[in-house]
């Protein structure tokens, strides 16, 4: 290529550049915020009917007419060889490639707007909070569900977690009776090879008493092995949660509102669980207030309707703490929960898997590009040839 075809290819894509920084600048500034995204919201903003896309379609076509006009006009007849007609191929996809992708800056602007109004570790800090108070933001009917408040999903404290297990027994010739027993779950890691050693003495000792061996390795839940070292989780000693006076409803649920991107699920269920716990038992009654504050004003941060008042709910907690009866729980916590929860999965997709390139139009958009291409190649061609 000669110097000056080189030279206008520089320009081209200074200019190109140029064009997409306003692009970008004017998705920063126009970004509505965050108040106002919804589940229904995408970065990809080339709809065919917004001024962005309107605007795109003509800026397009003024930048590749003025381009192809000065191309033909000034660097045409000078003839190449095949590898370098090559090169100027590849040149003139890129250009057709930058040329339809303003949309997409426009989009990285809208994104970078975001996160200048809400960081990722402000986004987490919001997540945290509301897995901390997520057992108090259920409706009240939801109290009674046992796949979400039951014993076994209590963390903290010790001796919990626990197991359940249920055995039938024999009431009369043929009615049986369901016995329901909760056990902790405790963890043993040894040396494998000790393990062998001290399982077979136990075998050999409870065979010489008479006694059932099965017995032990029944409370055996799960066995690993790890290299040299044997893990086993069995069931512990018997707890009686139903009679524990420092366990109630609200500890009864593990379930995480919305997880932090890339931490450990289990490591947050049981961080939640103990900050939970303390907040009804350890601290001070004005430390939960605190915690519905600050969820308040996270409500009115992300725009949902909210007839919460942190007074009136922590002290509504503090009195059904020790309510054993889940049918008469009733939490005045009523917010706009369908809005929050879309409103997270926005975000979510937002921070995580932005599609500032719509899967829905990818086949035109590259479609159209290889077509630009195909025409720009082919005019330089006809007129390099004559």
């Amino acid at each position: 290529m000669t110097k000056n075809l080189k030279q206008y290819f520089v320009k081209s894509f200074v200019v190109l550049a140029i064009i997409h920084l306003a692009y970008f600048l004017y998705g920063y500034f126009t970004f509505e915020g965050i108040k106002k995204i919804d589940i229904y919201s995408e970065f990809y903003r080339f709809k065919f009917y917004d001024d962005v896309s309107i605007s795109h379609f003509f800026v397009s076509g003024l930048f590749l007419l003025f381009f192809l006009i000065f191309l033909l006009k000034n660097h045409s007849k000078q003839r190449y060889s095949f590898a370098k007609v090559l090169q100027i191929g590849g040149l003139l996809l890129l250009v057709s490639f930058f040329t339809f992708t303003f949309f997409i800056s426009f989009s990285f602007g809208q994104n970078a707007k975001l996160k200048s109004e809400l960081s990722e570790k402000e986004y987490n800090a919001d997540k945290e909070l509301l897995n901390t108070l997520n057992p108090f933001l259920y409706g009240s009917t939801s109290f009674s569900s046992e796949k979400l408040f039951n014993y076994e999903n209590i963390l903290y404290p010790r001796p919990y977690p626990v197991i359940k297990e249920e055995k039938q027994e024999l009431l009369f010739h043929d009615q049986f009776s369901t016995q329901t027993s909760y056990y902790s779950i405790d963890t043993l890691k040894v040396l494998t090879e000790t393990y062998n050693k001290v399982s077979e003495k136990t075998d050999s000792i409870l065979d010489f008493v008479g006694l059932d061996k099965n017995i032990l390795k029944d409370r055996i839940i799960k066995k690993s092995i790890l290299k040299d070292s044997t893990q086993i989780i069995f069931k512990g000693a018997e707890v009686h949660p139903e009679y524990d006076e420092d366990i109630c409803i609200f500890l009864m649920n593990k379930s995480l509102y919305k997880p932090v991107h890339g931490d450990s699920i289990n490591k947050q269920q049981f961080t939640a669980a103990v900050h939970r716990y303390k907040l009804l038992y350890k601290y001070k009654k004005d430390s939960l207030e605190h915690q519905f504050q600050k969820l308040d004003t996270l409500l009115k941060k992300f725009n949902i309707e909210t007839n919460i008042v942190p007074k009136q709910l922590a002290a509504s907690v503090f009195q059904n703490k020790k309510n054993k009866d889940v049918f008469s729980i009733y939490l005045p916590n009523s917010f706009d929960r369908k809005a929050l929860n879309e409103k997270l999965q926005t975000l979510e997709r937002y921070f995580y898997e932005p599609n500032f390139l719509h899967p829905s139009i990818m086949p035109i958009f590259f479609a159209v590009i290889f077509s630009v291409w195909l025409v720009l190649f082919l005019l330089y061609m006809i007129f390099n040839r004559k």
